[in-house]
Parts: C-alpha cells; sequence; structure tokens
C-alpha cells in the first residue's frame, strides 16, 4: 500500500481555505504540483498575524509539471512567484481556463507586484507560451518510463473552466489513482454543467469548504435576492453585494436577468419604483472583462443558459445592467448613490472586502440602514467580510483602512449562492465512486468544517480511511 505521507505534500490549504498548493510525488525525486494559490485574509501568516508567507517555500527543481484546477486567485495566485523562482515546465488546464487565466493573472500582478507593463507583459508571454488546454475526458501522458503518469480533467462545475484532476501513477506495474478536487461546484448551477461523477480512485484530496453545512435550494435563493431587491424599492436604497469577479459575479448577473425579465413592466413593492428603473451596476474591471470572456466562452455553458441565448435573451449584458470602468466614475457612483434614494444593485471586487472597490461602497453606506449588504461568496477569517457578516446584525463595526465604521445597513447571507459543494454534495462526490477510495484526505477548510465532513464520511463510508494533515 502506498504511504500518502510521501506521496503528497501539502503547501497551503491545510490550515484553512486559501493558498491550494499539492504536490504529487513521483517517487524518483520528482514531482508535479496541483494548483499554486496565494492565502489571503489571516491565512496569510500561520499564526494569524496576517504577516506575509513567502511566495515559494520549497525547491522548484524538481517539479515536472503544474496544474490548475480552476482560476480563482487562491489557486493560481502564486504563480508568479513559482516562475520567478524558476519553474519552466508546461502549465496544463481546462480550454476555458486557459483563456481566463492570463485575465486574472494581468490582474493580480497589478495588484499585488508591479504596475510595470513590460515586466507584465514578459510575465504574460511566458505564462501563455506554457500554457497546454486539456478537454475534459481525455486522458494526457504527462511522465513516461518508470515512473510513469497520465492525467485527466473532469467537469468540476465551480466555475468556467474548473477541473478535478485524476493522476494514474505507475511505478514498477503498479497504478495508483490519485483524485485531487480542486473546488467542487453544486449542481444546478447557473450556466455550468454539473459536475462530471468520479468513477473510481485509491486516494481523494477532497475540498471542505462548506463540509459542514448544507446549501438553500435554487428556488429559496431566488425567491430571497428577489426580496432584498424588493427592499431596495421601499426605501431607495443599494444592495450592495461584494463579488469575487470570476464566478459569482457571473451567477448573480444571470440570476437578475432573470429577476428583470420576470417582472419587466411591473411595480416594485410600494409602487413608489418600477422593476424596469432598477439599475445594476457592475463596479470591477476585471469582473467585466471576465463577464466578457464568459460570453465569448459561451459554447461551454449549460444547456439552459444557451436557450435563453436562442431565445434573444443575454443573461450577462441585459438592459438595466450598467459597468463602471475607471476610478474616477466609481467614485461618483459611491457619491451618486450614497446620496440619492434610487434602487439599485451593486457588484463590486473584493469579495471579501479587504480591497476592491466594495471598500468605498461599505465606507459610504454601512451607517444607512436604506441599504443592504449581500454576501454570496466564503469569507475567510481575518478578512472585513466576515467581520461584517458575524458582527453587522447585531449592530456592530468593522474597521477599514484603520478606520471604524458602524454598521447600520442589514446585512444578508444566501449560502445557495455558494460556487462550492456543500456535505451532502460532497458525500454524493466519494459516493459516485465504485468501490470508494480507500482513502480520502481533507483540505481547503476551516477545522470545523473538515471535522464535520469527516464524521460525516466515516459514518457513510466506513471502511475509507479518512485524514486531516
Amino acid at each position: 500500500m502506498t504511504d500518502t505521507t510521501s506521496l503528497i505534500t501539502h503547501h497551503g490549504a491545510v490550515d484553512g481555505v486559501t493558498g491550494s498548493c499539492h504536490e504529487l510525488m513521483l517517487g524518483d525525486g520528482r514531482s508535479v504540483l496541483i494548483d499554486c494559490g496565494l492565502f489571503q485574509g489571516a491565512e496569510t501568516a500561520s499564526d494569524g498575524s496576517g504577516a506575509d508567507r513567502p511566495g515559494i517555500g520549497f525547491p522548484v527543481d524538481r517539479v515536472q509539471a503544474l496544474i490548475l484546477t480552476h482560476v480563482h486567485i487562491d489557486h493560481i495566485g502564486r504563480l508568479p512567484h513559482l516562475l520567478a523562482a524558476g519553474f519552466r515546465g508546461p502549465i496544463l488546464c481546462g480550454e476555458a481556463s486557459a483563456e481566463l487565466l492570463p485575465l486574472v493573472l494581468e490582474d493580480a500582478l497589478k495588484v499585488g507586484v508591479t504596475r510595470d507593463a513590460a515586466l507584465i507583459n514578459a510575465v504574460l508571454r511566458g505564462l501563455r507560451a506554457r500554457l497546454v488546454p486539456l478537454p475534459y475526458g481525455d486522458w494526457h501522458p504527462l511522465i513516461t518510463g518508470d515512473p510513469a503518469l497520465r492525467i485527466r480533467l473532469q467537469q468540476a462545475g465551480h466555475i468556467l473552466g474548473s477541473a478535478y484532476v485524476e493522476c494514474d501513477l505507475t511505478r514498477a506495474g503498479t497504478t495508483t489513482r490519485v483524485l485531487f478536487s480542486g473546488d467542487l461546484g453544486a449542481p444546478h448551477t447557473p450556466l455550468l454543467p454539473d459536475p462530471t461523477p468520479p468513477e473510481s480512485a485509491d486516494i481523494v484530496v477532497l475540498e471542505s469548504t462548506y463540509g459542514d453545512r448544507i446549501h438553500e435550494d435554487r428556488s429559496t435563493r431566488h425567491q430571497r435576492l428577489r426580496a432584498m431587491v424588493e427592499h431596495a424599492f421601499e426605501d431607495g436604497g443599494t444592495l450592495l453585494i461584494p463579488a469575487f469577479s470570476i464566478g459569482r459575479t457571473q451567477e448573480l448577473l444571470y440570476e437578475l436577468e432573470t429577476l428583470v425579465h420576470e417582472n419587466r413592466g411591473t411595480e416594485g413593492a410600494g409602487g413608489k419604483w418600477r422593476w424596469d428603473d432598477l439599475a445594476v451596476v457592475l463596479d470591477s474591471p476585471l469582473a467585466a472583462d471576465l463577464t466578457a470572456g464568459y460570453r465569448r466562452l459561451r459554447a461551454h455553458w449549460d444547456r439552459e443558459a444557451k436557450a435563453r441565448v436562442a431565445a434573444g435573451r443575454h443573461p450577462l449584458a441585459f438592459d438595466r445592467m450598467l459597468t463602471v470602468d475607471d476610478h474616477a466614475a466609481h467614485l461618483r457612483m459611491v457619491a451618486y448613490l450614497a446620496r440619492e434614494h434610487r434602487p439599485a444593485i451593486v457588484i463590486a471586487a473584493g469579495g471579501m472586502c479587504a480591497g476592491g472597490r466594495i471598500v468605498n461602497y461599505l465606507k459610504a453606506m454601512l451607517g444607512d440602514p436604506r441599504h443592504d449588504v449581500l454576501f454570496v461568496g466564503y469569507q475567510a477569517a481575518g478578512t472585513p467580510g466576515r467581520d461584517i457578516q458575524r458582527y453587522g446584525p447585531r449592530g456592530g463595526y468593522v474597521q477599514l483602512d484603520g478606520r471604524r465604521y458602524d454598521i447600520r445597513a442589514r446585512i444578508h447571507t444566501i449560502g445557495g449562492y455558494s460556487a462550492h459543494a456543500d456535505q451532502h454534495d460532497l458525500l454524493d462526490f466519494i459516493g459516485a465512486m465504485s468501490p470508494p477510495p480507500r482513502e480520502v484526505i481533507l483540505v481547503h477548510g476551516e477545522h470545523g468544517a473538515k471535522t464535520a465532513l469527516r464524521d460525516a464520511l466515516l459514518q457513510r463510508f466506513p471502511g475509507t480511511e479518512v485524514r486531516i494533515p
């Protein structure tokens, strides 16, 4: 039996939900890397102090290839550091991910590394030269000889292009299949096909972000979103949605287009406004670029979304949607919505309120009860988003850029919009394999979520070893 402690080394997403980076050892001194993500929030330091962790804390000369599950920053954000450390191997990912990755990485470089356009372009040229887009479902021989390694990407349903990775490692005639889940999506997510059920695996490295909870279903979240929009109609307030630029933003736009389409020509609650008056503001240049990328990649959408396009609707670019581009226009929009009594929905980066344009909206509006803040994505410990989510419903406060802001706006969370699978989905993912894997390693989750998922896995699959590294 393979010793998994020597087979897999974790370089992130062990103490929390960010910094995903896992190294599969081939047994001859060589290895491949699955993801190379950035740490965020309190997870930027092992002691929770927020001090910066080094970019790459392991030798890269042994790493033969990097395999990316998807292009969220907590899975690809250390890629510039990896290249700077000397990595020169291929970068394999899904076809849609290969289209979106340069957009995300360019923004990450501008925000966290340098504004030097020549240097950024050089990094992006090097990135594109190493990209190897792979279709779902096909085996790709990566390492030949003994040991040998072949990989296969399967639809993960998390964001466009996301995949889980199956690795068949053959040593001395014996093959071990190791599956890295990346981030798994929930079934029935707008725009995306459902995750492909896995066939089999000996060892699964499984995410556990929501391993301790069950999401609301799609119909419930749709009605709750409508109720929050109606509250904006009642008092001319703004619904602020801190959103990750890729995934959640496009899903929200899809749902809002649905609401606007269903209610076109009708009055909102109280009769003060009509649905046709509602402004949907997308205030994030990166999110706007990625949304355009999603539209270009509509061949990868699910059947429902494609049917809407065929019917003449535009799920990601509808009439009531307004995109804010430059910083000056952003500041004017903040001032206007804070001053005027006009119902609006603002989707702005960043998703955990630790930076990005959402911070200016929060500073201007958190103290006004006319407004609402809706969280639709995971808020990591140590981020302002987690503090607002936790203390806002009690009338607490949050520190933004070193200043205290009292929270009088209404605070909401809809778990049903999470791009992550919940406990039932994770259990079903493992249950789809016949026989179940002999070992499941839980990563990418806080301690309580991992513990709850471990207990649920042991109860349902008593013959499987479940390990928390």
